[in-house]
């Protein structure tokens, strides 16, 4: 999938963990700081969703190309749509290089338009990179009427799922609702996409906006969805929904588009992997190192495009010139009328 720019272009009960043994490199391992030690991925979501998938892949693969080679445990830690865990990294986690998480990126908006929940900014942690950019859509389950966009827009109600009113699965359905008008009306305290999913197929809810990739192969080959809008401009190879246009396009005025470039820009950064902004520097450059030969890993490569999951890394100085652009971008009066549009 082809990038866009970003405008045109404490700690609750651990709810799953387990231990990755990772593979040693022989003569490229050395006796530093890592060797010995545990490296804790925190994911910020329950099980089953994108999120957890790509943190428990990173968790399999980074410390091969960590000198020590640690041992790497991947811990779920949901709440609040990710806000627990980003704050759990920012002012809790270990500040010695033995901590990373996974999030939400559309917290960086949050942090934007409801400071007082996030209480920090992304640019106050220490980016390690993302592994892909986020592609959301919104859909309706195949039983339902609803197929297209011109069907969400005439249909008298549309209901949808999310974990809170701080996920992505929120702000897509808000800006339906007060950006155009659509019917749209929201049900909040899924645990979890998964959860959502389930929802879905029993009938509760007509469909969920959601990451592409995290929508189940068998659901697609099955045709049991019809995407109705999409939130890039740019899409995945094999995307072929036209009832399905960007949301930008639907726009009726600059200010609108603009209010929706402001709350999609964080998916530039997709699934990204951040660690407390107080690293040593030596460590943080080699947890930066490792996740650059990390994405050119053939295996991981290799499992990716088995699982039909993509690969589109972002390096740790791309993702901190976004988050920069993100906030010196953001004017006062947008980030009113963003907050107006979340609501």
């Amino acid at each position: 999938m082809q990038t866009t720019s970003v405008f045109a272009r404490a700690l609750a009960p651990l709810a799953l963990a387990f231990a990755v043994a990772s593979p040693t490199i022989g003569a490229a391992a050395d006796d530093g700081f890592y060797r010995g030690k545990t490296l804790t991925v925190v994911i910020g979501s329950t099980a089953g969703g994108a999120y957890d998938w790509y943190g428990r892949t990173f968790a399999r693969y980074i410390g091969k190309y960590i000198p020590g080679n640690p041992t790497v445990v991947a811990q779920n830690m949901p709440g609040a749509g990710g806000v627990q865990a980003t704050r759990y990294i920012y002012a809790t986690a270990p500040k010695d290089g033995t901590a990373v998480g996974t999030v939400n990126s559309t917290l960086i908006t949050t942090s934007l338009t409801k400071p007082e929940t996030m209480k920090m900014k992304f640019s106050d942690v220490a980016w390690i990179g993302a592994m892909t950019h986020e592609f959301r859509v919104c859909y309706a389950w195949y039983t339902k009427p609803i197929k297209n966009w011109n069907d969400m827009a005439a249909a008298k109600e549309f209901v949808l799922g999310a974990t809170g009113t701080g996920t992505g699965s929120y702000v897509n359905g808000a800006i339906l609702h007060n950006l155009f008008g659509i019917h749209v009306r929201q049900v909040l305290g899924y645990a979890g996409a998964a959860q959502q999913r389930l929802a879905v197929e029993r009938g509760e809810l007509d469909g969920s906006c959601s990451e592409w990739n995290a929508i189940p192969a068998n659901w697609l080959e099955g045709k049991k969805i019809n995407p109705v809008v999409r939130w890039s401009e740019a899409t995945p190879e094999g995307f072929d929904y036209p009832g399905a246009p960007y949301i930008g396009d639907k726009a009726p005025n600059a200010e609108v588009r603009a209010i929706i470039e402001l709350l999609n820009a964080p998916g530039e950064l997709g699934n990204p992997f951040i660690a407390p902004k107080q690293v040593p520097a030596d460590r943080l450059k080699i947890l930066r190192a490792a996740f650059d030969k990390m994405v050119r890993d053939p295996a991981l490569k290799a499992e990716l495009a088995k699982s039909r999951q993509p690969l589109e890394p972002t390096s740790a100085a791309e993702a901190e010139k976004i988050v920069a652009t993100i906030y010196t971008s953001a004017t006062p009066d947008l980030i009113a009328k963003a907050n107006s549009a979340m609501q």
